[in-house]
């Protein structure tokens, strides 16, 4: 995923460069914002990298608040980014639920969330842009409530985020998602953790995760497309080493790499 306060053409070259497929294009202030990119150099450079492109948009968009004008501006905002990702060549744009309505009980906000994304889907849909929806660890983590809102949306895709699947919950919810929904997962991410709250984006293999457990999981449920290693590191090392781990998990191999690492 490039760095929302970068040039994201820089970053299409600099992950091209370490020998990664595509680029997990986040529309978001300051440098990623719609009305900051030009969609037509952001396609042609990845066109000239031969990278491919998955949509991300901002965490903090209220879809759900209880302000109607705000709900409605942060709709707007999403379907500006959807104009963008069908000129850029994206098939997929992810939006996030918004656990936020004070004062009011957990009916309304999914309803309110409901909403906003009906909203979306119609207006990704004659431009070939999908919308899925991506799990976060307040209120959207487990099968049974992010189902509140997949259900009722039968177009709407799952992104799925196993590093989140490993937060404020008893035990990682990553098979729980697979088994409800794994026929909708359109994406995924991948990073580490410790569980409980801390949301830390580690280098795969530096937390607590299994990672080779959840990617055997998802391997198994027939996935084969996009997945994200969303690693918040300066040190890209720290990426490419993440990039080895995945694949080698992949392949049934990160285990043996692992402790050797470890032991050496």
């Amino acid at each position: 995923m490039n760095h929302p306060a970068r040039d994201p053409i820089e970053e299409i070259r600099m992950f091209s460069s370490i020998g990664l497929e595509f680029i997990d294009l986040t529309l978001e202030p300051p440098c990623g914002a719609t009305w900051r990119i030009d969609a037509k150099a952001i396609r042609n450079a990845l066109k000239d990298e031969s990278m491919g492109v998955v949509g991300h948009t901002a965490f903090y968009l209220p879809i759900a608040s209880a302000f109607e004008s705000l709900r409605c501006a942060a709709v707007d905002e999403l379907k500006r980014c959807l104009d963008s990702f069908a000129e850029i060549g994206s098939k997929w744009m992810n939006v996030h639920p918004d656990p936020r309505a004070p004062f009011h009980e957990r009916a309304f906000v999914i309803r309110r969330n409901v909403e906003s994304l009906r909203e979306l889907i119609e207006h990704g849909r004659p431009m070939g842009v999908g919308v899925m929806l991506e799990n976060i660890p307040n209120g959207f983590n487990t099968a049974a409530n992010i189902g509140q809102v997949l259900d009722p949306l039968p177009e709407l895709g799952l992104h799925l985020d196993i590093g989140h699947c490993n937060l404020h919950v008893p035990d990682n919810t990553n098979g729980e998602m697979l088994d409800a929904y794994g026929d909708r997962v359109r994406h995924v991410h991948i990073h580490d953790n410790n569980g409980f709250d801390q949301d830390l984006h580690l280098p795969l293999g530096a937390g607590h995760m299994d990672v080779d457990k959840e990617v055997g999981l998802l391997k198994a449920c027939g996935y084969d497309d996009t997945i994200t290693l969303e690693v918040f590191a300066e040190d890209k090392t720290y990426l490419t080493y993440s990039v080895e781990v995945l694949r080698r998990a992949w392949a049934g191999e990160a285990s043996a790499t692992r402790e050797r690492i470890v032991s050496g």
